[in-house]
This record gives C-alpha cells, structure tokens and sequence, in this order.
C-alpha cells in the first residue's frame, strides 16, 4: 500500500526515531509525527498498518478536546500550517503530526486497568494479584474489575520491555507528591474517558498515559486513549472468560501468538489480510468512538 509512511527525515533536522513517533526537538517545542509503524511486545514490525498515524493523531487530538476541562496536555497545533520551517512544507506530515510542548517527562508509564485482561490476568493465575495488589477470588479472564485500578509500570527503550512496578517504587522514582497526582489524575480521566467510550458501545478496557512537568505543572503528553495505547472491546460481543475482539492492536497480538513469535529480536512481515484488517479496526475505533466519519 503505498499510502504507508514507516519514517519520516526532514533533511537538516535531527530526529529520534522511537517505536511508533518520529520525534524532532525544537528547542522549547517537539513536532511528533505518528508514523505508521506498529509495535507488539516492544518490537517493531516490518510491515506497516495503512493510515494508522494518521488514526492515532486523530483520536488523541479528540480525547484531548473532551478532556479538556480535566486535565491540560501538550497540545500546541496539529495544523501543519502552523508548524515552523520546514515542516510546514511537508505535506507527508499533514495530519499525523502535532506541535507540542516540551516537557520533562516522567519516568513512569501510568497503567490503569478496568478488566482482567493481558498481562494482568496471567499474573493473577498465579497469584491472585495485578501488579502486587489483591483481587478478590474466581475472577475470569476479562472480567471488569471491582474498581479501576493503578499500576504504573518503567518507560523502557526501544528493544526493551516495559517492567510493572508497586506504588511505592512509582514513589521512589518520581516522588509521593507526583506520584499521587498521576494516580489520581489517571483513574480520573480512564473513568470519564470509560463513559464516553460505553456511551458509544464501546468498552474502554485499560489503558495508558504518559505524564509530563512544564513550569512547575504535570500536564498530559503523548498518545492519549488510542488503539495503541488501550484496549478497546465491543460492548455488545463481551463475554468474560475468554479472548475479547478488540478494536486494537491485540488483533496483531494474537496472530504472533498463533505463529510463536518469540518476542525479541526483529519483528516479523504481517500478511496483507492482517495488516488490512488492523487498519480497518483502527478506523472503526475512530469512527465509534468521535461519531464523524475518517476523512484524510
């Protein structure tokens, strides 16, 4: 599909290239482009979903509106004729890219699970806890929980995976008082961001945020409530007890399962059935969940 973009370099511009985001460093500001990439189980495919970037950036500028009056985020523009020199004169970045503030970021990524899903529900099988905190007994496979719960996890690079830490050790590496905040400013806005969501049909399984401090203030940064960062399930085919369909990337998640990928190393060639249907999944989210039509 030739629409897919895998990178973006914009001659004379330094830029890092993480999992998904090209990111380039503007001083005060960053221009993150949503590429197209995909990863599952912190490595990168070879293949790339079709429209994807421009997905991701659409619903994160959407839950940005929404919550609004909750909490402030990074959000400069994501208008490419308000970019600086040269970005404005790059078309390939129109509408996969935003303009934001730069932040110190928090090392933390802050997790927050509704259900009993994914790497949760293996550690419960064990032990009858996620990520150290006790749940009640002969809970199923994705069965919504008694309460949204916290459990914030490293920021690992690129190639690495990503580690479930306690509170406490959240405490230690950022602070009680940040700590605190983030917790409960997360839980808060999965909450509002779950009624939204069952509003449309949709259950808002768990998700993800990322937190950033700017002149004293912990606002709101990256991808937010997007299929890459959440699970999204359709309320009307849930069923505890087993694997939900999703209109995320556990789509991808399964088929590695299928074919035993191993994990690590480099990622693999998605076939084109695959690859096609996550990317119709990706616009189905966008469209349940904003009500608008996908327009390029």
């Amino acid at each position: 599909m030739t629409d897919i973009v895998l990178q973006t370099n914009i001659k004379g511009v330094p830029v890092r290239h993480g999992k998904v985001r090209d990111i380039y460093d503007l001083g005060d500001k960053l221009l993150i482009v949503a590429s197209d990439r995909i990863s599952a189980f912190d490595v990168i495919m070879k293949t790339g979903i079709s429209r994807k970037g421009i997905v991701l950036t659409k619903i994160s500028r959407f839950w940005f509106d929404l919550l609004a009056g909750t909490v402030e985020n990074h959000l400069i523009s994501d208008e490419i004729g308000d970019f600086p020199s040269p970005f404005c004169d790059h078309p390939e970045l129109a509408g996969r890219s935003m303009l934001v503030q730069k932040t110190r970021v928090l090392p933390v990524e802050c997790v927050i699970r509704g259900y009993l899903a994914g790497s949760g529900w293996k550690e419960y099988q064990k032990t009858q806890t996620v990520c150290g905190i006790k749940l009640p007994a002969n809970l199923r496979q994705c069965d919504k929980l008694p309460k949204p719960i916290f459990t914030p996890s490293t920021k690992a690079e690129q190639g690495e995976h990503d580690e479930n830490i306690s509170f406490d050790r959240c405490v230690d590496t950022i602070g009680e008082e940040y700590a605190k905040y983030v917790r409960d400013k997360s839980i808060e806005i999965f909450s509002k961001a779950s009624a939204h969501a069952e509003s449309k049909g949709i259950i808002l399984a768990d998700t993800k945020f990322e937190w950033g401090v700017v002149d004293g203030k912990i606002i709101l940064i990256d991808e937010v409530l997007t299929p890459d960062s959440s699970r999204f399930w359709p309320a009307d085919t849930y069923e505890p007890g087993r694997d939900q369909e999703s209109y995320d990337k556990q789509f991808v998640r399964n088929y590695l399962e299928e074919i035993n990928f191993d994990k690590s190393g480099a990622g693999v060639a998605l076939p084109a059935d695959i690859s096609e249907k996550t990317s119709a999944k990706y616009i189905e989210a966008y469209e349940r969940l904003t009500g608008k039509a996908f327009e390029v």
